[in-house]
């Protein structure tokens, strides 16, 4: 009988630990479908932000103000015009904003990696180009308006503010939203502000292709619009500000586009938008929110690998000559071309791709 409970009981144990092991399993398994479909909430929050929070947020406050409670829209406006021109004074950063788990999601996602090849001294400004844009310049947002690459802790003492649409912060909320993640406008004003009233150790990071770049940003293409961009480089002279080119590998896989040809009338509309708003409205799409294999908003899961070069030494000129914006230029984009070729077969490129200089 002692020999048969044993045998009972060590039947027991036997089936309870398989049952343990396959609900561990099970565990881990729901475990990892969650965190995926956080990483994919926290990436598409972001895109609509993006596409949609400054219309939809001034839609809202509008219509508060037709309600009883229209004395909560009216402060806001009233407070919005008593802080007009802080997006142009260096903003309003939060390192709480900056840390939010949100962004190591986003971060994971894909997933975004920095790289840092030189250290940058506290004691110079910096202006850094970020190539390329991409649709959306998902990589600069993840890599320096927040800290889940922990770009903080790569480059300690580096103030760094990233650069986009001036319009962004003419919509309400959205602009609060931007500069609790250290993002400015892309102006004179902001950008010289930064540079000569704050002191040392701050870097202003400007997506030089802007609007014309992402119009030809498209998986399996590696192209930079720069033989004309010259402005950032002016600007880096006027105020002494080391360059430093900055590579993101990926950033061009993570949607397809449709890419319009010279002369087409879908060409002439985007051209027109990018001239008169700012911007150049892309015809793009990546997943689908709960299906790889639908059409969304979503991007698609590629790594996107960023990789910050080694800074110019610039001189400070108060006006520079055409000549001496030229030849920095000139060094700027050999040293941009020389990250490159180091570095792309790391990231799976062959050793014969070319990086497209426009």
């Amino acid at each position: 009988m002692k020999t048969i409970i044993a045998a009972y009981s060590g039947a027991l144990r036997g089936r309870g630990s398989s049952i343990l092991s396959a609900l561990q399993d099970l565990s881990w398994v729901s475990k990892s479908k969650v965190e995926k479909q956080l990483q994919i909430i926290s990436v598409l929050q972001w895109v609509l932000t993006f596409l949609a929070m400054g219309v939809t947020c001034t839609i809202v406050l509008m219509y508060i103000l037709c309600t009883d409670c229209w004395v909560i829209a009216a402060a806001y406006f009233a407070w919005l015009v008593f802080d007009w021109n802080t997006p142009t004074k260096g903003g309003r950063r939060s390192q709480w904003v900056r840390n939010w788990a949100m962004w190591r999601y986003f971060r994971d996602y894909f997933p975004i990696r920095l790289f840092k090849t030189h250290n940058l001294l506290t004691n110079r400004n910096y202006i850094l180009g970020y190539h390329p844009h991409g649709i959306l310049g998902l990589g600069a947002f993840c890599n320096f308006g927040t800290e889940a690459t922990g770009v903080g802790q790569k480059f300690p003492g580096i103030r760094l503010h990233l650069a986009t649409l001036a319009g962004n912060f003419r919509f309400p909320i959205l602009r609060d939203y931007l500069m609790s993640g250290g993002i400015c406008p892309v102006n004179r004003d902001s950008i010289d502000y930064i540079l000569s009233k704050k002191g040392n150790g701050n870097a202003v990071v400007i997506v030089v292709g802007g609007a014309a770049e992402s119009l030809n940003c498209i998986p399996g293409k590696n192209s930079v619009t720069l033989k004309n961009r010259k402005g950032f480089v002016k600007l880096a002279i006027r105020h002494g500000a080391d360059l430093v080119p900055v590579y993101s590998f990926g950033e061009n896989e993570v949607y397809k586009q449709v890419v319009f040809e010279e002369g087409s009338w879908g060409k002439w509309v985007q051209k027109k938008f990018q001239k008169y708003i700012g911007f150049a409205p892309c015809l793009f799409h990546g997943r689908g929110l709960f299906s790889s294999n639908a059409w969304g908003l979503v991007p698609y899961s590629k790594p996107i690998n960023t990789v910050v070069g080694e800074p110019i030494t610039i001189p400070k000129i108060a006006n520079p000559s055409q000549k001496e914006v030229d030849l920095y230029h000139s060094l700027y984009v050999n040293s941009l071309t020389k990250l490159f070729d180091k570095h792309k077969t790391k990231f799976g490129l062959p050793e014969t791709e070319a990086l497209e200089i426009n």
